[in-house]
């Protein structure tokens, strides 16, 4: 199936009030982009070509409503000293944080964004990827936060203890990552891309919402500030269970939120999505890389029947990264049903499409 619209025109439309073709949907692709493209994982970590590329194709191949350049969750505490396992072909992963105890807190560096670690070869892909696709597509860079960034700084276990016997500690991780976040994202926007915060470590399922509120939300406020100082707004992705935190997001002032699978869709909608665009929540695991194309329409269109009457909007997503092995027949399919859906949607129109099955497994 095919758009009428591109997601610029899309965008475009909505905001004026105008009919559009589709509801916005992004599979969330992560380093599966590079199956779309033919190369390897590892080239992205030093070939900004090859990382351009691959986001390039990937919107090529499906035609979803954004062009993401992210690659892991260590871009930044690499930079800040971190020692990472880099597989030949497999996402990044941390191996040492950056600092083993907190008396070494004077080691950690501000960084230069076009000249420490793999944080130059990002910027360069932003750059291709924004100067081939901006007419089209809005392009993104996904930036990790300044709380999940601090607790890689350190490692997660330490973190958590320091949570609760050295909280002056933990602030002045989170002070040094704030300062380097923005100074990584202030290089990003000159690209011309626009910004999303992944900030895994906030979730309800790592660390409670007192926790958060003290030691993540201010940060997380004052870096969101800053983004938005520079453009019109901001998305963000938390991963786990949220509920407990909704309203402190949506008082930051975020344009949009992504949610995970576990997360109830229509109890976010309707909690926070009279203000701010609610988008995600299609399972990455059980149905997008191991389910059938049957199991992966039929899930998209319950996450539609939960989110569509969002006053503030609300977009088709994965509830995370897709695993990297994901079929690229379920990809296709979770596009197709978002096109199959089409617009108006009606509750009406749901249940019919529920009620038949269009592909024999």
């Amino acid at each position: 199936m095919k758009d009428k619209m591109t997601p610029l025109q899309r965008a475009k439309a909505k905001a004026n009030g105008e009919a559009v073709d589709r509801l916005p949907c992004n599979p969330n692709l992560s380093n599966g982009i590079a199956r779309i493209s033919g190369c390897k994982i590892s080239d992205f970590n030093k070939d900004p070509r090859a990382l351009a590329d691959a986001v390039i194709a990937t919107y090529r191949r499906f035609g979803a409503d954004g062009a993401k350049v992210f690659t892991d969750l260590f871009l930044l505490s690499e930079a800040m000293g971190a020692k990472m396992k880099m597989p030949d072909d497999d996402t990044v992963d941390l191996l040492e944080p950056a600092i083993n105890d907190i008396s070494e807190i004077d080691k950690i560096p501000l960084i230069d964004p076009y000249k420490d670690a793999r944080l130059p070869i990002h910027l360069k892909a932003m750059e291709y990827v924004h100067e081939e696709l901006k007419d089209e597509v809005p392009c993104t860079a996904l930036i990790v936060g300044p709380f999940t960034n601090a607790c890689f700084i350190i490692g997660v276990e330490k973190m958590t203890k320091l949570m609760i016997k050295d909280p002056e500690s933990v602030h002045k991780l989170c002070e040094i990552s704030l300062e380097n976040c923005i100074r990584f994202t202030d290089a990003a926007i000159k690209t011309g891309v626009g910004i999303s915060i992944a900030e895994p470590m906030a979730s309800c399922t790592v660390i409670s919402p007192k926790h958060f509120r003290e030691y993540c939300a201010p940060y997380l406020s004052k870096y969101v500030d800053f983004v938005k100082s520079k453009l019109n707004g901001v998305s963000i992705h938390i991963c786990g269970q949220t509920k407990a935190i909704w309203t402190d997001i949506a008082d930051m002032g975020i344009n949009a939120f992504s949610i995970d699978d576990i997360a109830d869709m229509e109890d976010c909608v309707n909690t926070i999505g009279d203000r701010m665009v609610v988008t995600g929540n299609v399972d990455p695991s059980a149905v997008m890389y191991a389910g059938t194309k049957e199991e992966v329409r039929k899930a998209v269109i319950k996450s539609v029947q939960q989110g569509y009457k969002a006053k503030k909007g609300y977009g088709i997503m994965s509830g995370c990264g897709l695993p990297v092995e994901t079929p690229i027949e379920n990809i296709d399919v979770m596009m197709d049903t978002a096109r199959e859906i089409g617009w108006p949607v009606t509750d009406e129109k749901l249940e019919y499409l529920l009620s038949i099955n269009k592909y024999e497994e």
